[in-house]
C-alpha cells in the first residue's frame, strides 16, 4: 500500500513509518518544505507539504491510506492563549487543510486514521468509558471534538475515516514515560494528587499494530480508544514504575503545588481520571502485545 503520514517525526509517527515501510509499504512522509532531509530507507520518502496552502503535491497521488498524526504538544509549557491557539491550529487548522486537500485529488485514498485522544472523556472519576460514552466539556474534550470533526468530514467524500483516541503513550526514548521517570532517578518519585485518578496508557509497540490494524481492516471506522484493557489507578502505576526502576516511591506531589507550577495543565493532564476500556478493539479480537502494565513496563525498560 501507499501511505501518506502526517505528524512522522513524532514519537508514534517515527515508530509507525519504520513499522510500515519494514512491512514493505511505500510510505510518504508529509512534511513542512523547510523541515525536508535527506532520505533514508527506513524512514520513507519526504513529500513537501504546507497545510496553508494546501493541495498535495504529485507525488502523494495514488495513495491508499492516511494517517493524520499531526499536532503540537499539549505537554510544552504552560496554557497561554497563545499556547492554547497553537495546540488548536495544529491540530484542527492541519486536519481541516489535509481533508481539503484529498478532496482535490481525482483518485482518493480509501481510509484516512486521524489522530484523537481519551482526553475527549474529560475527568470522569471512576466511570467506565467506551467509544460510545459522551465527551466532556474542556479545554482537551474540546480540543479532540473538533479535531475529530474536522477528520469526519472526510467520509462525505466517500473516505473511510477511523478516529484513532490514543491514551498515555509508553515508551523509553519519548512521550509521558521518561518524564514520569525522573524524579523516580534521584529516588524522590511518588504518586501525583490523591493517587486515585485512573489512568488509560498504552505501549508503543501496541499504538504501532493497532494503527496498522485500522488502516487495513475496512469494518473499522469511527472511534477507537487505543488504550490497553487494564487501565490502573495512579498509585499502582506509581508503585509498578517504581518497581520497574528498583526505586522507592515515596514522595507524592501535592495536587497544589501542581496546579501552582503548572496552572489548568495540572488538573487535565496530571490531576484528571479516565478509565477507558478498548471495547471496539476487543471486539475485534486484536490481541495486545502488552496488556497489563506489570509486563509492559518490563518490556519498554529492560529491566533497568
Amino acid at each position: 500500500m501507499k501511505i501518506l503520514v502526517t505528524g512522522s517525526s513524532g514519537l508514534v509517527g517515527s515508530a509507525l513509518v519504520l513499522a510500515l515501510v519494514k512491512a514493505g509499504h511505500t510510505v510518504c512522509r508529509l512534511v513542512r518544505p523547510g523541515s525536508i532531509t535527506k532520505d533514508s530507507a527506513n524512514d520513507g520518502f519526504q513529500v513537501a507539504w504546507n497545510p496553508a496552502i494546501g493541495e498535495l503535491g504529485g507525488a502523494a497521488v495514488g495513495a491508499d491510506a492516511v494517517v493524520n498524526l499531526a499536532g503540537a504538544s499539549i505537554a510544552d509549557g504552560r496554557w497561554s492563549v497563545a499556547r492554547k491557539a497553537e495546540l488548536h491550529a495544529s491540530r484542527i487548522d492541519t486536519t481541516r487543510a489535509l481533508v481539503a486537500a484529498l478532496a482535490k485529488m481525482n483518485a482518493r485514498p480509501r481510509v484516512l486514521v486521524s489522530a484523537s485522544a481519551t482526553g475527549v472523556y474529560g475527568n470522569r472519576g471512576d466511570e467506565l468509558l467506551t467509544e460510545e460514552s459522551q465527551p466532556g466539556n474542556d479545554f482537551l474534550s474540546n480540543l479532540a471534538k473538533d479535531w475529530e470533526a474536522e477528520a469526519l468530514k472526510a467520509e462525505a467524500i466517500g473516505i473511510r475515516v477511523v478516529l484513532a483516541r490514543l491514551g498515555i503513550v509508553l515508551a523509553r526514548h519519548g512521550g509521558a514515560l521518561p518524564p514520569m521517570m525522573l524524579p523516580f532517578r534521584f529516588f524522590a518519585g511518588g504518586k501525583i494528587g490523591s493517587g486515585q485518578q485512573w489512568m488509560s496508557w498504552i505501549a508503543l509497540d501496541d499504538v504501532v499494530d493497532i494503527l496498522r490494524l485500522a488502516v487495513e481492516r475496512g469494518e473499522v471506522r469511527g472511534p477507537i480508544n487505543v488504550i490497553s484493557p487494564q487501565p490502573v489507578q495512579n498509585a499502582d502505576f506509581t508503585k509498578a514504575l517504581a518497581s520497574a526502576m528498583r526505586r522507592p516511591a515515596l514522595f507524592p506531589a501535592p495536587a497544589f503545588a501542581l496546579r501552582l507550577a503548572l496552572g489548568e495543565m495540572a488538573d487535565a493532564l496530571l490531576l484528571s481520571s479516565q478509565r477507558v476500556l478498548p471495547k471496539k478493539l476487543e471486539s475485534l479480537g486484536y490481541r495486545f502485545l502488552h496488556s497489563d502494565l506489570k509486563s509492559a513496563l518490563g518490556a519498554i525498560l529492560g529491566g533497568s
